[in-house]
């Protein structure tokens, strides 16, 4: 499994062995979220620095970079899509972006939830279908959408 931390580190675990055997960095402050690529040969990554990463456990290093100068706040739950194409994001903004996973370090979001039908308090969590047709978030606000 991986685990992200307040050091701004993940960390990829063999419960074989009860250890650490990989740690990847890149974040420029707390990782939040945590979600393994379909395949599950990489992971995305959420954090307070307002981006998300991707690394791949084959060559041991960050692969993309997704982020947005408009976009300036927190990440808190990420999930992959399906197919692996969308990595999607929830926000401390209340908002919900999805980046184009395939696309290198893409200069904004290919969707982003509309602040006048999205939450109104953080995206907490989010979800997608196990076919792969919906998405739901979860907020502060108590609301699933």
């Amino acid at each position: 499994f991986v685990s992200g931390s307040c050091d701004a580190s993940c960390k990829l675990w063999d419960i074989r062995q009860a250890h650490c055997v990989s740690t990847f960095v890149g974040h420029e402050s707390d990782i939040n979220a945590v979600s393994f690529f379909p395949n599950g040969m990489c992971f995305g990554t959420g954090s307070d620095d307002s981006s998300c990463r991707m690394f791949d456990l084959r060559c041991y290093q960050e692969v993309n970079t997704f982020m947005s100068d408009r976009i300036l706040c927190g990440i808190t739950s990420v999930a992959f899509s399906k197919s692996g194409r969308l990595l999607l994001a929830g926000y401390d903004d209340y908002l919900c972006h999805a980046w184009d996973a395939v696309k290198a370090s893409p200069p904004n979001p290919v969707f982003s939830t509309d602040k006048g039908q999205g939450h109104e308090n953080r995206v907490s969590c989010l979800g997608v279908s196990s076919n792969g047709t919906a998405l739901c978030t979860g907020s502060w606000d108590t609301l699933l959408k």
